[in-house]
């Protein structure tokens, strides 16, 4: 189906995949447990508020720069992410160098190309941020992942570091897009679209594959393959987000569930494959969001409420 996505769509659909990777990042975090050890799924959830951590607030970012420039803006997103970076918010030592950085004036380019030794960062964090990035280009994987491309570079030189955002990217833009044409794809095919928009050589891609053959297989033993995320890389937690996400595309909250209960880096890989699944779920209907959970999150910032 061929059609026109109006600057407000592309805003809704944008938010909802925030609200998503939000409340997924806000809940997860309430059983993150240091050392990666899984924390049973409970009978009853915590009480709100649930605070939420760096994913969001970086998510946000990219979000407020898509909302002011109707596209991706390198260096508008480095200064949004260390403007508004909470050493309180769980970031890794890793980010707080390199956002200390930006802020006293060194060009993201440099600051991003210098961390981990010159080799660059292959973490987690450019994935867990860009999901609203990937629904606002429901219009287009081509386009949703060279603009994911362009958002990591400013904190992610390395190879992997970026392809795992381009695979989120990508995942969230199909995801709305399905959305809106009415039509849920396979597991399978979402996740060969995905493929298809990494380099095949990377550990990205292959990890995305591994995870493919495993379609079908109980999450737990999936992450055991593939990775939980505790190794805080790209690598390590972007191929099981996805096939959560492409599992579990219809139910927002088994979708929660699984990551919760697969264990590792909780908060990241319930932000990641949340804010995937609300881009196709939405918020407050059947399988979405649901609007208890979303209640019991802390507020997002209010900065975001002027910006978009």
């Amino acid at each position: 189906m061929t059609f026109t996505l109006f600057p407000d769509a592309r805003l809704t659909l944008a938010r909802e995949a925030l609200t998503g990777l939000s409340v997924g990042d806000a809940l997860g975090s309430r059983f993150f447990v240091p050392g990666g050890a899984v924390a049973p799924w409970p009978d009853a959830l915590p009480p709100g508020p649930w605070p939420w951590s760096d994913d969001t607030e970086m998510a946000c970012s990219v979000l407020g720069v898509l909302a002011a420039h109707g596209r991706m803006e390198p260096d508008a997103l480095a200064l949004a992410l260390a403007a508004h970076y909470d050493p309180a918010r769980r970031y890794g030592a890793g980010a707080v160098e390199l956002l200390e950085l930006i802020r006293a004036g060194t060009p993201w380019p440099v600051a991003a190309a210098a961390a981990f030794d010159g080799q660059g960062s292959y973490g987690n964090g450019a994935a867990m941020r860009v999901a609203p990035l990937g629904a606002w280009h429901a219009d287009s994987v081509r386009r949703a992942a060279d603009q994911a491309r362009a958002s990591a570079e400013v904190t992610h030189a390395h190879p992997e570091g970026i392809a795992g955002a381009v695979a989120v990217a990508a995942a969230a833009s199909l995801a709305a897009r399905a959305r809106l044409d009415g039509d849920r794809p396979e597991p399978a095919r979402l996740l060969a679209a995905v493929a298809g928009a990494l380099d095949p050589a990377g550990e990205v891609h292959r990890g995305i594959r591994r995870a493919t053959a495993l379609l079908g297989r109980p999450a737990v033993e999936v992450a055991a393959a593939v990775g939980n995320g505790s190794r805080i890389t790209a690598q390590d937690t972007v191929p099981f987000t996805l096939w959560v996400a492409a599992t579990l595309l219809h139910d927002y909250p088994a979708a929660i569930r699984a990551c919760v209960e697969a264990g590792g880096d909780v908060d990241t890989t319930a932000a990641i494959a949340g804010g995937v699944v609300a881009a196709y779920t939405g918020v407050g209907t059947p399988g979405g969001v649901p609007e208890g959970w979303l209640a019991a999150r802390e507020p997002l910032p209010a900065w975001l409420t002027t910006a978009a």
